[in-house]
């Protein structure tokens, strides 16, 4: 232990996931899948989608809102579309069973969608990205939550947190992808602050009266605010839309109904949209590729950070020396081990 923390390495931390899911009824490959997701949240330094989000899972397995064992069906409707039919289950193993087909219907068609149907989504986007990124195809992700959030100019919750996510490989090197929700702050870091007992910034959520606050736990029980205003309000109702309706699937506002003060994760779907450079550009895809790099070292150049470059940078260091987790995290984690199912 080292202020306040507990230092785990990687291997510890998988173990002690697939320790407390189990535990909790999760089973099969849903375990393996959930897992491999907190692990890379961890490993990446993203503190709100990594060991934390253990917590949240459990909760969501204890409400009965997520059916821990159901195995996905997995279609493909036409030679371009994907589906997959979670039936309730958390999103990561169907999106794990689709994904061969996914890729295999984009070297295909040069573009190719998978609509994930019916899932419980707890974590990031960016994980299921790069898995599409490391098959060599550019990637694009995107899924409502529960209405937590205000739309620009209200008061009330409407849309969710509704993150995007984007990949692009990267002829030799760490892919570029970049993963942020249309809200001001994504509710997992909100509560990371209510749980270390610090204000939030200024501009990241209203109390129940419609009032700006800088208190965590009046933001949680109030609404969240969009990033940019209006420009983050636009970009959350496309989310709605093209991961909601588009894909017969839930809103933000119909999965807090679904949810009906359960407090489990969010219910509905998510796009995931793959495209093949060779596809568009045939023989000529690596020439333009490495155009894409001229791009990214003229950003180094010049001092600008990468988006997603912290991410690459602390999965270096987390592969060598492992990660410190919080104290009181780690005991809240340890607890689940007592409480059983």
């Amino acid at each position: 232990m080292e202020n306040g923390t507990v230092t785990m390495t990687l291997g510890e931390v998988d173990r002690l996931a697939r320790r407390v899911l189990t535990q909790h009824g999760l089973s099969g490959d849903h375990v393996d899948a959930v897992a491999r997701t907190i692990v890379a949240g961890e490993r990446d330094g993203s503190a709100s989608h990594g060991v934390y989000r253990l917590l949240v899972a459990v909760n969501t397995l204890r409400t009965g809102k997520v059916d821990p064992a159901i195995e996905p069906i997995i279609t493909r409707p036409a030679p371009a579309l994907v589906k997959a039919d979670a039936g309730g289950a958390f999103a990561q193993l169907a999106i794990e069973r689709a994904l061969p087909v996914l890729v295999d219907s984009a070297r295909t068609n040069g573009i190719a969608a998978l609509a994930v149907n019916r899932c419980i989504h707890f974590a990031a986007l960016w994980p299921e990205v790069e898995m599409v990124v490391a098959e060599g195809l550019v990637a694009l992700a995107t899924t409502p939550s529960h209405a937590w959030v205000a739309p620009a100019g209200g008061h009330r919750p409407l849309l969710g947190t509704n993150p995007i996510a984007f990949g692009w490989p990267r002829p030799g090197g760490s892919p570029f992808v970049f993963d942020f929700a249309t809200s001001a702050a994504a509710r997992g870091e909100i509560e990371l602050h209510r749980r270390a007992g610090k204000p939030i910034p200024a501009g990241w959520g209203l109390d129940a009266d419609g009032q700006p606050t800088t208190d965590a736990q009046a933001a949680l029980d109030g609404a969240m605010l969009t990033w940019g205003g209006h420009k983050g309000s636009a970009l959350s109702i496309m989310v709605e839309l093209i991961a909601g309706p588009l894909i017969g699937d839930l809103t933000s506002a119909e999965s807090m109904a679904w949810d009906a003060g359960a407090g489990a994760s969010p219910y509905g779907g998510e796009l995931i949209v793959a495209i093949d450079p060779a596809g568009f550009l045939g023989p000529a895809a690596a020439e333009h590729l490495a155009r894409a790099e001229t791009l990214f070292g003229a950003m180094a150049a010049q001092g600008a950070r990468l988006p997603g470059a912290r991410r690459h940078a602390n999965r270096a260091v987390s592969m060598e020396e492992g990660v410190r987790i919080p104290s009181a995290l780690h005991r809240d984690i340890l607890a689940l081990l007592d409480t059983g199912g």
